[in-house]
């Protein structure tokens, strides 16, 4: 069907829901019918991710009824999963606590047990659920750090990280398979009645937070400087409110305040432009707090709490909002010495990074002889490698970072971690604090040890129905005719995650990563630029790395590569 024969039969169908109907009728753009209606919203390694509304590319109780259904089906290929359950958790946008019990009660309609929490809780604490419950999978209604207007919809396997791009496929077919009536949820009391709809909260936080606590590195640094080192704390109306007050509380952090207009859940996130640690602009109400208390440090956790952000003072009393790379390796050089200095850094030592993660990683982790693995862009892939270290026996994991915000110390979770993020952050803050020194200093110290590193990213968004198209002839259109340089840097080799294959001036190599629509130029004075679409959003990310002496210099090298890459996307 087109289109518009698709609309009409939504009108036809959902006639008794008022909302929905109502919604639909007075639609009067064509291509707002058109956007909403020529394809069904996507299921990928990421779950379904999309703008609150009525339609077939829509995020809405129809379309999450169907995914659940799917994921029932494929739970049922081998009915024994059906007891051990599926968990599920929200955080705090529109519709979020709606999806999640439609969720649990189309999965009790097909006979699989559910164990909802009774609110909203962060990414991390549903991935600890799932392996603490011995859960089959788990879901998550979120949209992380996307705009108010949209809601998402994460699954999780068995081992507590996203399902594998096998098994996200698989469901996308039986999605495929259900038409909307087939879709239904069964009586939540009856749901109950039958012990298939079980409520969980506070025995589950216990756990989760007695988990992390266990990944604190120096416990007695936190209980000395507790009381000296000063946070400003802004959970920009999402889960981590209580879960982060909980953790730095009880391993001894007393000076924490947190941001008293972004403190409560609010689905509109009324007081920022972005729920986004990513975005500096949403720490405008927790700098004016830093400034007010002379705080040594901010942070800020996204709507579902696995994304940090921080900003720091300097010693002039200048405030400085660090990058994702510059916080992932002042946790990782403070886990690996603080680890070392006790005589407890394992020769077998790893840590994990995405293939767009800074290259500063690799230098820290080589002082300390720690093998560091590069994984695909998705924290589904460190939490994999994790599984590969346990199941093959020959490394022991310390650390797991990607430049987008996302830190894991532990093995409890399979996913970035803010509440464990937060401890860290803290615990390093502290110790620097110890020694007279900020966290800006202390990064400079690395940028003096291991070279001024720097990155920028950028999206180019291209929305609508062309939007899709438009993503892939750039791609199809850089693999037929390969940059040869960008402005004075030169291409030394280029990986083309898609094919698998490593080109160096014609001598290839296997790279040995699943396949992956991404492209990545290694070129002169150890510099990269990557391309690749996003995986949730209609719009090509465009990343750039260089290293020199200087952060004046490296600033320089930064600019000419992102402009050459830009261009090169426009062309």
């Amino acid at each position: 069907m087109n289109y518009r024969e698709q609309y009409e039969r939504w009108l036809d169908m959902f006639k008794d829901d008022k909302a929905t109907y109502d919604e639909l009728i007075a639609l009067k753009d064509e291509q707002e019918i058109e956007d909403r209606f020529y394809t069904s919203l996507k299921f990928g390694t990421a779950g379904m991710r999309g703008v609150l509304g009525a339609g077939l590319n829509r995020m809405n109780v129809y379309n999450v009824r169907r995914a659940t259904a799917a994921l029932a089906m494929y739970i049922l290929t081998q009915p024994q999963n059906a007891q051990r359950g599926v968990a599920i958790a929200y955080d705090s946008r529109r519709n979020s606590d709606l999806f999640a019990k439609q969720a649990a009660l189309t999965l009790c309609a097909r006979g699989v047990k559910v164990y909802l929490f009774d609110s909203l809780r962060p990414v991390p604490e549903l991935s600890f659920t799932v392996r603490y419950l011995n859960c089959i999978a788990g879901i998550v209604v979120t949209a992380s750090h996307n705009p108010a207007e949209y809601n998402g919809y994460k699954v999780y396997w068995e081992d507590g990280g996203q399902v594998s791009p096998e098994i996200a496929s698989q469901i996308t077919r039986l999605i495929d398979t259900i038409d909307y009536p087939e879709a239904l949820p069964m009586d939540e009391d009856e749901a109950v009645s039958k012990g298939l709809l079980n409520i969980i909260g506070a025995q589950i936080d216990d756990a989760y937070i007695s988990a992390v606590k266990k990944l604190c590195v120096n416990p007695q640094l936190a209980r000395e400087m507790g009381g000296q080192l000063k946070i400003v704390y802004t959970p920009l109306h999402g889960s981590g409110n209580i879960p982060v007050r909980r953790i730095l509380k009880e391993i001894g952090f007393k000076q924490v305040y947190v941001v008293p207009e972004q403190e409560l859940p609010d689905p509109n996130f009324s007081t920022v432009r972005l729920p986004n640690p990513e975005d500096p602009a949403a720490f405008t109400l927790a700098l004016k707090l830093q400034e007010k208390l002379d705080a040594d440090v901010v942070f800020g956790t996204d709507p579902d709490c696995d994304r940090v952000g921080i900003a720091v003072k300097d010693k002039m009393g200048q405030t400085h909002i660090l990058t994702g790379n510059q916080t992932g390796c002042l946790l990782l050089d403070y886990i690996l010495s603080q680890k070392q200095a006790q005589g407890k850094l394992p020769s077998d030592g790893a840590a994990v990074k995405s293939i767009v993660t800074t290259e500063m990683a690799r230098a820290i982790c080589r002082k300390f002889s720690v093998k560091l693995f590069d994984v695909l862009t998705g924290f589904k892939f460190i939490a994999e490698m994790i599984h590969r270290f346990e199941t093959d026996h020959d490394h022991e994991f310390l650390f797991g970072f990607e430049e987008s915000y996302g830190y894991l110390s532990g093995t409890d979770v399979r996913d970035k971690d803010g509440v464990n993020a937060c401890m860290l952050i803290a615990e390093t803050a502290a110790w620097y604090k110890k020694r007279g020194m900020t966290l800006y200093e202390a990064l400079n110290d690395l940028f003096e040890k291991y070279g001024h590193y720097g990155e920028r990213v950028k999206s180019v968004t291209l929305k609508g129905k062309d939007g899709l198209d438009k993503m892939s002839a750039i791609m199809t259109r850089l693999r037929v005719n390969p940059p040869e340089r960008f402005g004075s840097f030169e291409v030394v080799a280029s990986r083309d995650y898609q094919s698998g294959i490593r080109d160096e001036h014609g001598v290839k190599s296997h790279l040995g990563l699943p396949v992956s629509n991404v492209l990545y130029y290694e070129l002169t004075n150890k510099a990269w630029i990557c391309i690749r679409p996003s995986g949730t959003e209609p719009k090509i990310k465009l990343y750039v790395n260089a290293v020199s002496k200087s952060a004046e210099q490296t600033n320089k090298y930064l600019d000419e590569l992102m402009n050459s890459a830009e261009e090169l996307v426009a062309e």
